[in-house]
């Protein structure tokens, strides 16, 4: 592979190992990064590097963040009586860019999956029940991708706050069963917000 040279072939390797890439498109990027000048190679790893060593969860939602707490979480013009909660911190994105929601979030990192070995204890469930506790919380979105797996966590999750008084709404299908949050364009998405229903 790669003419055996050992430093391209273990590059091709490690871009094969991110989510979507195969073969020939960790062969091109490798090729890629290779034709640039060796400052942009570094640049490439520093930023990869600094990304790895200063984005944590927030404290508050479980999203992505370089601070203590998250821009969102810290917004104080944002209604803190909903929450939307998803799967991934990437599901978070695809909303703000719909410009539409303005409540806060709650990032699950995952979903229950029994054939994969994922229960609710797997997931960040434990931290959003203290967020519910508060008493300030009014409405949990659940926006969970319309799978089976996003299905029983919504109910898990509703079946969990229903006794603290909290509406619990999903979203309505205007996204396709089987597809991914992520890849939802804006309009899609604030129409599945708009006509999201009770659980």
């Amino acid at each position: 592979m790669a003419n055996n040279i050992i430093p391209l072939t273990e590059l091709i390797s490690q871009f094969e190992r991110l989510p979507g890439i195969g073969k020939k498109t960790a062969q091109r990027l490798a090729y890629s990064i290779l034709e640039q000048p060796p400052e942009y190679a570094e640049r490439f790893a520093d930023a990869l590097l600094n990304a790895r060593r200063k984005i944590h969860f927030c404290k508050v939602c479980q999203s992505l963040t370089d601070l203590e707490i998250c821009s969102i979480c810290d917004d104080q013009t944002r209604d803190r009586r909903i929450i939307c909660v998803v799967a991934e911190p990437r599901d978070v994105m695809a909303f703000e860019r719909t410009r539409e929601y303005n409540g806060l979030y709650h990032v699950l990192h995952g979903v229950i999956s029994p054939l994969d070995g994922i229960g609710p204890d797997r997931l960040r469930i434990k931290e959003l029940m203290a967020r519910l506790g508060s008493g300030e919380i009014e409405e949990l979105i659940m926006a969970t991708n319309p799978t089976v797996e996003g299905e029983a966590t919504a109910s898990y999750i509703s079946r969990l706050s229903k006794p603290m008084g909290i509406k619990v709404t999903r979203l309505a299908y205007g996204i396709p069963v089987g597809a991914e949050l992520e890849y939802a364009d804006e309009f899609t998405l604030a129409r599945a917000l708009e006509g999201r229903n009770e659980i």
